[in-house]
């Protein structure tokens, strides 16, 4: 028996029957369906999107984050922290790309869906280690990638490519000591190297 997968107009239709009013936007591009959700809706949004009769998401395939500090146009209403989950409908072979922006920059928080999708636990510790995104309600948020002392969140775009410390052994003290970074910035020039007989000279 061959299954076919919906087709993209179907999934469009099916979700905004679902959501109606929870909806900020939707598109079809390429051949993907694109949802756009507020934060206050989140956690309505995803339980619909589960459990509606047209959508039945059961899966969670991806969650990440995206910071849109390089390209604001980008983001709705200027926001800069934005979650990007990808879901998957197994009984009705269709997939949905939603999105939605963490209402404060500062401190960007969403509530957790690990509750309802397990495979949330370790993306949604991704993005909080790498983007700083706090995820309200989740049983473990610790950090995932980066060292236990890591100062910062490295996909921030914030974070100095040399670091903030350096570490170096001092004799005078007989022990490896922690100071600020001393490594200046410099223009590096491209070395020429021409031929001995270079514009016909010998």
């Amino acid at each position: 028996m061959t299954v076919f997968a919906t087709r993209p107009e179907t999934t469009r239709d099916a979700v905004i029957a679902a959501l109606g009013d929870k909806l900020k936007s939707i598109a079809v591009a390429f051949g993907e369906v694109t949802a756009l959700v507020s934060a206050e809706n989140y956690r309505a949004v995803v339980l619909m999107l589960r459990d509606a009769s047209g959508c039945q998401f059961e899966q969670l395939i991806d969650l990440c984050g995206v910071d849109y500090s390089e390209y604001p146009d980008g983001s709705p209403d200027g926001l800069r922290y934005c979650v990007v989950l990808h879901l998957l409908s197994v009984s009705l072979n269709q997939r949905l790309r939603l999105k939605v922006f963490a209402p404060e920059d500062a401190s960007p928080r969403l509530s957790t869906v690990m509750d309802i999708w397990s495979s949330a636990n370790w993306f949604e510790r991704e993005a909080f280690d790498l983007f700083g995104i706090v995820f309200d309600g989740h049983d473990d948020l610790r950090r995932i990638l980066t060292d236990y002392g890591f100062i910062g969140h490295p996909f921030r775009k914030d974070f100095p490519c040399t670091g903030h410390v350096e570490m170096r052994y001092d004799a005078a003290l007989n022990r490896v000591i922690y100071q600020p970074i001393t490594i200046e910035e410099r223009q590096n020039t491209p070395r020429v190297i021409r031929e001995s007989n270079y514009g016909g000279l010998q």
